[in-house]
């Protein structure tokens, strides 16, 4: 099982950028796939996430309106779309990848099983 961000960069405040997760070895159709984000000296934090019928949430009121998730089962692909970067989005960005079995807490990173090395993503002011 693998799950492989990339995308991440250094834009301006207000820019955007578009994260991607492959992920291999396992069927994605069935699993819930979060992004998360950890900024030096802070928890990490869940962002958004996809669950397998497609449904999406934003964990966070800071990107509502900013940030959508979207998946492509077939292409075995989760991105994040990320607009109106702001500096306080300023992270390493990860995904991971849960396959639900009864009530789960989407936000939480404890949920998830699997974990890709993640991204950096560098807003400046």
């Amino acid at each position: 099982v693998q799950l492989q961000a990339s995308g991440g960069g250094l834009v301006q405040a207000g820019g955007s950028l578009r994260l991607s997760c492959a992920v291999s070895g396992f069927t994605l159709n069935r699993y819930t796939i979060g992004w998360f984000r950890q900024a030096p000296g802070k928890e990490r934090e869940g962002v958004s996430c996809t669950n397998s019928r497609g449904g999406t949430t934003s964990n966070i009121d800071s990107v509502k309106g900013r940030f959508t998730v979207s998946r492509d089962d077939a292409k075995n692909l989760v991105f994040l779309q990320m607009n109106n970067l702001k500096p306080e989005d300023t992270a390493v960005y990860y995904c991971a990848a849960h396959l639900p079995t009864a009530k789960y807490q989407a936000s939480e990173p404890s949920t998830y099983t699997y974990w890709g090395r993640g991204t950096q993503v560098t807003v400046s002011s």
